[in-house]
């Protein structure tokens, strides 16, 4: 079966699953993976960016895991309850088919007796089919596997208990302790089922069993949860079901306390098998927050766009506006600040992929990007949403004002570029915007600004990426100023508007990347080769990069070629139509995974070809 551990194959790809081959579950402040297999490999309690508890994704031996599937030889499949984020893992055997229904219940306030920190985590086990056998291991690794355990039963309660965490794990049927873990194993006949549940029992929570009739309350009501909040959305296009997976994947990404949004839930899956890339992203990236509040606009979710809004006006420090400026690139989903990255060395990483790192050092970078991406979010939100508030328009000129001061300092960019600040074009692009999102929010409501010089900067920006942005020799606009290393992060100059989608000079950049960075409707962000970036190795086409090229197409007329990329965009798309950040030369999802970027980028990608075809 998938996933089988073999101990004389230490780095092997079959003592892991690839990373598409598991399905995604959450309560809105933290989510684990579930393996094709039935196994969660992936899961950090009590939110995101907690240490883990289940860890097998990056190490099979030392991670742990919740092991649970058919104890005789299974075909497997998985989907996802229509319109939820409610997975289902099938199992096909010669006497039956069986079915795991995990999933966890969302408390969507505080008043509710303490259940909105239990992070209920529920397994429930059916036979449809025939007679099946199925055996189970729970075997929590706190602090990412480095902190020890104690395991005690009590009234039909297993608790795993370490210096700062403990967990309850209660069944409907009889479970033994094994060492540090507890098994089961038992047999269903068509009709029956059985239910495991893992709860959080710190400050103040206690265990609490979840018999068949509580799990059938709980499943009901969080499919009642996921199918309302998605009835909100306005899209009705051709591609409905890849859509709405997307805006419920980026919903599951979203930690509900404070309204953050997580750049992707998972930390460290590689970039490329074997490489260095290997990054922790279960922080709030400005930039990538901000298009998501822009893809969930579209489809007329609100309230997480409001959320957001509120996340950043704590986050804004009006006294501290300097070089630097007012914003970090990133946060903590609690607000903080200080991410600090160390290496995990006792682990091996995903299929020998190491290093493992938790925290991330991009934090202290400067990428001028994050401002457009950003003031265009709150512009949308004006718009489409809302009118914003008198206080978070100080907000919005406070930044104005610093990026029509700060904006020709060269920085690290966009790709998080560890060789060195340069002047990119993309970074100066998103500083156009914002200031031009600005003015228009102005102009619009009447609101107060210091037009003149916005205006003028704005011009600035436009004639300096217009004459130093371009290259003659490649006859088209390139990463940095005055060079000529074409970089995808351009294809978003006609889609924020800085240039006409039909211009001559833009239909010629198009072509280049075409040539050059495009394989197969997939696009590389840059080659690093010809732009080193500060890092070993190789790496897969960007997801992002694929759907801009698509909307590039679309508005520049090329709708046929635009949704031929994307239909085959969508083949890469694992079963669950899930991506992780980046596809490998062979097709295979790799880095974190789900990847909020990739899933916002599908979204208007689908909603824009959708107007164009009519």
């Amino acid at each position: 079966m998938a996933g089988t551990i073999d101990h004389n194959d230490p780095g092997g790809p079959s003592r892991y699953l690839p990373i598409a081959e598991h399905g995604l579950i959450g309560d809105l402040r933290t989510v684990a993976l579930v393996g094709t297999d039935g196994t969660i490999d992936w899961y950090c309690c009590p939110r995101f960016d907690a240490p883990s508890v289940f860890a097998a994704i990056l190490d099979a031996d030392r991670g742990g895991a919740f092991e649970l599937a058919a104890a005789v030889p299974a075909r497997t499949k998985q989907f996802y309850f229509p319109d939820t984020n409610v997975l289902i893992t099938r199992f096909f055997t010669e006497d039956g088919v069986g079915e795991i229904q995990d999933f966890m219940p969302v408390s969507e306030g505080s008043g509710d007796g303490g259940e909105v920190d239990r992070h209920r985590l529920i397994r429930r086990v059916v036979c449809v089919r025939g007679s099946i056998p199925f055996r189970a291991r729970v075997a929590p690794r706190f602090g990412y596997g480095a902190r020890p355990h104690e395991v005690t039963e009590r009234g039909g309660v297993v608790l795993f208990s370490s210096d700062d965490l403990s967990l309850a794990l209660t069944a409907t049927v009889p479970v033994a302790r094994d060492g540090r873990d507890a098994t089961a194993e038992f047999t269903l006949k068509e009709g029956q089922s059985e239910v495991f549940a893992l709860d959080r029992v710190d400050g103040g929570v206690e265990p609490r069993g979840c018999p068949h009739a509580e799990a059938d309350a709980e499943f009901t009501a969080t499919v009642g949860f996921w199918r309302r909040w998605l009835s909100a959305s306005r899209y009705r296009g051709r591609w409905r079901e890849m859509v709405h997976r997307s805006a419920l994947t980026l919903k599951l990404l979203t930690y509900a306390p404070t309204g953050a949004i997580v750049a992707a839930p998972t930390t460290s899956l590689p970039e490329q098998i074997g490489g260095e890339r290997n990054w922790d992203y279960r922080y709030l990236w400005v930039r990538d927050a901000a298009f998501c509040v822009y893809a969930l606009l579209r489809l007329g979710f609100t309230g997480e766009a409001e959320a957001f809004m509120n996340f950043l006006t704590r986050c804004v420090c009006r006294d501290a506006h300097g070089p630097a400026g007012p914003l970090q690139i990133m946060y903590g989903i609690d607000g903080r600040t200080e991410l600090p990255e160390r290496v995990l060395d006792h682990l091996e990483g995903h299929r020998a992929s190491a290093p493992v790192r938790v925290g991330n050092a991009a934090a202290d970078q400067l990428q001028l990007d994050i401002y457009g991406a950003l003031i265009d979010s709150v512009y949308l939100y004006d718009k489409w949403g809302q009118p914003i508030s008198s206080g978070h328009w100080d907000d919005v000129c406070s930044l104005v004002d610093w990026v029509c001061e700060h904006w020709d300092q060269p920085d690290e960019g966009v790709w998080e570029t560890r060789g060195g600040r340069k002047n990119f074009l993309y970074s100066r692009l998103m500083c156009w915007v914002a200031i031009e999102r600005a003015m228009r929010m102005s102009r619009r409501r009447g609101l107060p600004a210091d037009m003149q010089r916005w205006r003028d900067t704005r011009d600035t920006i436009y004639r300096q990426l217009m004459c130093h942005g371009w290259s003659e020799k490649r006859c088209a606009f390139v990463q940095h100023q005055d060079g000529d290393v074409l970089d995808a992060a351009v294809l978003m100059m006609p889609l924020v508007k800085f240039i006409s989608p039909t211009d001559p000079k833009w239909l010629s950049t198009l072509d280049a990347l075409t040539a050059c960075l495009v394989s197969d409707s997939l696009v590389y962000r840059y080659d690093p080769q010809v732009s080193p970036d500060g890092l070993r190795g190789e790496e897969g086409t960007f997801s992002i990069c694929s759907f801009w090229y698509v909307e590039a197409l679309v508005r520049a007329g090329r709708v046929d070629e635009a949704r031929l990329a994307f239909e085959k965009m969508l083949t890469y798309a694992n079963h669950l139509g899930l991506y992780a950040e980046e596809i490998s030369r062979n097709g295979e999802q790799q880095g974190n995974f789900p990847q909020a970027f990739t899933h916002l980028s599908l979204i208007s990608a689908a909603f824009n070809l959708d107007r164009a075809l009519g």
